[in-house]
This record gives structure tokens, sequence and C-alpha cells, in this order.
């Protein structure tokens, strides 16, 4: 079986765009994909989008508006797919499947959302489609109400970790500084996202509005190929692994704060690996709040459960540190446009083993981590890329 590898990518500018709507969003990197591949439109076997969507836009049937972008894509086999915060990782994993099952030897995948031209008082409930309604439906708050809860259960459980919180969003910020694609580029400092203030009020307690990530517009847009392929471009990026586990939807059937789904996601895909997490030259892991991004640690075996604060305060996960998390800002700092983020982790994390992401570039980064999930660690992706040449 010939493996998909990454040959191409492009990336939007995340925050409050000019961009009318997702097919606008997706006409912005499709062509600059191709591009920075070296191919054409016409060489492309299969499309696949990822747009959430669920509120955001009447506009369904997402994956045909690609070929509304080029002639040469109108014809071209097409679909669109969603899993919640996980939809890009998702349409990413699709067009590898499509490839490595030899149904075509190009594909392109797009993930984009338009989530700014809502009401924020409908952005909440949107979201909050993300978990199961049946029982969480009426969580104040929103999505941000649902990772509130599992902060206050995590507290209870092994203490108060508000100021390791804080570290996670002011390192996350201050990375977020040096990504020219990011929505918020502003190194905030600790002592600013520690503190409850008019500008950084309670979200939904115990977290803040440092704690959160933001809404935000966006696109990016990988290329991916066969083997054989890849060979004759100028660059290629391989998965060494890629696991995808599922978790029970409702919080209320299992442990909220043992995140089980990303911690077999990782077990599975170091494995296929042959690698540990000290071979790992740095992550970009889902921090759609800073609760996310402390119990990840724990779920990658960074440190062992309840202990997550330890690897912050250390600085291990810091730009510096033994093992670099989210050096691009992260969901924190770059933006969350749900459908595009799995992309854009994708595309950040081969542009650093390209030695192609300037400012943000991790010096030798040879092996990259990723996590993308959807919902409350229900649909949980790891990726293990390399440099293939």
């Amino acid at each position: 079986m010939t493996k998909a590898q990454i040959v191409g990518w492009a990336h939007s500018q995340f925050g409050k765009t000019d961009h009318a709507d997702t097919e606008a969003l997706m006409a912005a990197v499709a062509a600059p994909a191709l591009a920075h591949a070296g191919l054409a439109a016409s060489d492309v076997d299969g499309i696949f989008v990822g747009v959430m969507n669920g509120g955001f836009s009447k506009q369904e049937f997402q994956g045909a508006l690609v070929g509304m972008t080029d002639e040469a894509l109108a014809h071209v086999p097409s679909v669109r797919l969603e899993n919640a915060c996980a939809t890009g990782s998702a349409a990413i994993y699709t067009a590898m499947d499509f490839i490595e099952a030899g149904r075509g030897r190009i594909a392109l995948v797009i993930g984009a959302e338009k989530m700014t031209a809502v009401p924020t008082a409908e952005v909440g409930d949107i979201l909050l489609g993300g978990s199961y309604r049946k029982e969480e439906a009426d969580v104040e708050g929103g999505f941000a109400g649902v990772f509130g809860r599992i902060a206050q259960h995590y507290f209870q459980r092994y203490g108060d970790r508000s100021e390791e919180l804080a570290m996670i969003a002011a390192k996350n910020h201050a990375n977020g500084v040096a990504n020219p694609y990011a929505h918020m580029r502003r190194d905030f400092g600790f002592a600013f996202c520690n503190t409850v203030s008019e500008k950084n009020p309670i979200v939904a307690a115990p977290l803040r509005r440092t704690d959160c990530s933001l809404v935000s517009d966006g696109a990016a847009a990988l290329v991916l190929a066969d083997a054989d392929t890849a060979a004759t471009l100028q660059r290629a990026i391989a998965f060494r692994a890629r696991s995808h586990v599922n978790d029970v939807f409702a919080l209320s059937r299992r442990d909220m704060l043992e995140f089980d789904g990303p911690r077999r996601a990782w077990k599975a895909a170091l494995s296929m690996a042959g690698a540990t997490l000290d071979d790992l030259s740095f992550v970009e892991t889902h921090d759609c709040f800073t609760i996310a991004e402390m119990i990840e640690y724990e779920a990658m075996g960074l440190t062992a459960p309840g202990e997550g604060y330890r690897a912050i305060r250390d600085g291990t996960t810091t730009r510096s540190g033994s093992l670099p998390v989210n050096p691009s800002g992260g969901l924190k700092s770059k933006g969350h446009p749900i459908g595009a983020t799995g992309v854009s982790m994708h595309v950040i994390s081969a542009m650093q083993l390209m030695g192609e992401a300037g400012e943000m570039q991790i010096p030798g980064a040879g092996l990259a981590g990723i996590f993308n999930m959807g919902g409350a660690a229900v649909a949980n992706y790891v990726s293990i890329l390399e440099r293939a040449k």
C-alpha cells in the first residue's frame, strides 16, 4: 500500500476577516496550496473539505463550493467532513484513505470556518452542538461552560491550578507573536492572564477569557500525494504514524478528567511510530481551553494524572523547553476557526519540518506530534510527522 504524504500547503490569516463566507475562504487557499506543491488544479483526483458549520451559515453542501473557485476543480469528486473541532483532521485522514486505497494519486484538503458573522450570543449555542445535547445542552456558558465544569472537577480532585492555566495562556500568547497567521499576536504576560479584570473576566468559572480560544474566521489547505508522486515534487512530509480513537460522547458516562481517548490515541500513534515523547521536536496540541492543554500533557504521558501543572511550571513545554508545545501559539493565540484547525495544525507542523516556519521555527525540528480533538475529548486524532524529502 502506498502511503500519502503532504506535498504542499497554504494558510490564511486567522481572525475577523473580510472574507464573506467559507466559499471565499476556501478560494483564498486552494490555488496557493496547489502552486506551493507545484501542481495544477487538473492534477487533483479528489477534494476533501472540512467545515463544521452547525449554524454559522445557511449554506450546506459545502464540499461543492471548492468547484466554484476553479472550473478545473468543478468535476473532481468532492466531499465534506464534519467531526466537531476535529473536522480538519477528519478531512485529512479521509483524503489519506482515498490515496492509500489506490483511488487517486493527489488530493486537495481544505478546512475552513466563518464564525464572526454570527452574533456572539449565537456562537456559544452553535459550538454546544459539539457536546451531548440530551444531557449537556443547558450547561451555562456554552462549550466554555463544559470545559469550565471540567476545570472545576479537576481543581476539586487535584487542587486549584489557576496559576498554571495562566502560565499556559501566557506561553501560547507569547509564542503567537511570531506567527504571522495568528488572530491575536500579543504577549499578554502571566500577570494579566492570572488576574480577573474588566478586560479578563470570568467566562465560565474558573476559566477566564484568557483561558479560552478565540472565535475566528480562517482557512488552511494541504495537498496530499502518494509516495511515488511525492518523490517527484519539491517537498514531502510523511506520516510516520496516525491514530484516531473515539470515546463515549456523554461526559456522564466516563471520567471527564481522564481524557482516555487522547491517551489511547497518543499511545497507539507513538507505538506505531516506534517513538517516545523524547523523540519529538515539538507538539501542536488542541488548547481550545487552557485546562484542555494541561490535561493533554497527562494524556500524552508527559506527566502523571493530576500533575500536568509540572510540565508548564518546570518549563518543559515552553519554546526553549525539552518539548515545546504549541510553538505556533496554539488555538489560544492563533485562533480556532473550527473546520480549519486540524488542517492548520498539520500545515504549521509541515512548515516546521521543512525549516519554513520563519520566526516560529524550532531549530532542527525533525519529528512533530499533533493532537486534534473533537468535542470534550470525544474524537481524538494524533499524527506523527517527519520530513521525507
